[in-house]
């Protein structure tokens, strides 16, 4: 469910707080823990680190952002990647023929 109109929307005050003492072509990055706020217009082009749970990761804010919150930029969970021995097995193979075409390939050069 979205956010009432009436409220507008949620911007993290302390956020806009130390925007206002930095200047928007600066590169110094912003930590923050305000996942849930909105990315508004006056935080284009201010670099923000964004707390995933671990450390923090920093989001290059452009106009396109604009509606959207930071915590969408910083992924909680690291994927990675489905399968196991199976997989690992095909990967191999593939890395195998990789080789063996760049092999004949050099052959064919010289």
């Amino acid at each position: 469910m979205t956010r009432s109109l009436k409220k507008g929307p949620y911007v993290d005050q302390k956020l806009l707080k130390k925007i206002s003492n930095i200047k928007a072509g600066d590169r110094t990055v912003v930590k923050t823990w305000a996942r849930a706020s909105q990315i508004s217009p006056e935080m284009v082009g201010f670099i923000f680190g964004v707390h995933n749970g671990k450390d923090f990761i920093q989001v290059s804010v452009t106009e396109e952002m604009v509606g959207h919150r930071l915590g969408e930029f910083s992924p909680t969970r690291k994927f990675t990647r489905h399968g196991g021995k199976m997989q690992r097995e095909i990967e191999a193979k593939q890395r195998e023929t990789e080789i063996t075409q760049a092999a004949a390939a050099k052959e064919k050069k010289e």
